[in-house]
């Protein structure tokens, strides 16, 4: 029993290490962990035997494997099931319009969660519906990270102008804004949720009738950009603070 939980200790320092470290040759891997390369070796074997660490075959380094990060983006979906309804609930209550978590599917949006305000007048229950990513503010906070030829392969037939210049304003401010793009008298904000790995898995969005909610955008952007950053950290990401 002693001997396999010190195996199990030397595996959970390995994997650490590895998280912290990047890529690390056996030697580097024992001076962190603190253990003989000669145990450190058969480690990483038995590790890599079972998908949780890979090895370069070119440099003989080792990284996290692909089973972890499988693993792992399991865990990040059911974080974020579970958080993600708190953040609508303060939302909405912060803003007093309808909050929703929308994900990709293909070329189109498609909401998982939504959180209705108390409004007789309201934006529609998005919950369960699809509509066209190159046309929602949480269309574009999902194809934030979208470059031109990943872009061009999704909307092979779509001018993507006016689309580029939506995800340029949305890089520069960190949240989206549609206003009327996808249904006249419907403006939205929407800001990207990141996983573990820095990609983008989700956007919170919220929506709601102009008449009412024009002059709120830039204020609910930056609720939203606070919502997703919290979301986000609790899927594991952490953005690399500025040289």
């Amino acid at each position: 029993m002693a001997e396999s939980a010190t195996s199990l200790r030397r595996g959970l320092a390995i994997l650490l290490a590895l998280g912290d470290g990047g890529e690390l040759g056996v030697t580097r891997i024992a001076e962190l962990v603190g253990r003989e390369k000669s145990q450190v070796s058969r480690t990483l074997q038995v590790l890599s035997e079972d998908g949780l660490v890979d090895r370069d075959p070119d440099t003989r380094a080792y990284r996290l494997g692909w089973r972890l990060f499988a693993l792992a983006a399991r865990a990040g979906e059911s974080r974020l099931a579970e958080s993600a309804p708190g953040k609508l609930r303060s939302l909405v209550g912060a803003l007093g319009e309808g909050a929703h978590v929308s994900v990709l599917r293909g070329t189109d949006v498609l909401t998982v969660l939504s959180e209705a305000p108390p409004h007789a007048v309201q934006a529609v229950n998005w919950a369960g519906r699809t509509v066209p990513a190159a046309r929602t503010s949480a269309g574009y906070a999902l194809l934030v990270d979208h470059s031109r030829d990943e872009l061009r392969a999704l909307f092979p037939r779509t001018a993507l102008g006016l689309l580029e210049k939506r995800l340029a304003a949305t890089r520069s401010s960190g949240y989206a804004v549609a206003d009327e793009d996808f249904e006249p008298g419907l403006v939205a904000v929407a800001a990207p949720v990141r996983d573990f790995r820095g990609r983008v898995v989700a956007a919170l969005n919220v929506s709601a009738p102009k008449f009412r909610f024009a002059h709120r955008l830039d204020e609910a952007g930056a609720q939203l950009v606070d919502a997703a950053s919290d979301l986000s950290d609790e899927l594991g990401w952490s953005e690399a603070p500025a040289n």
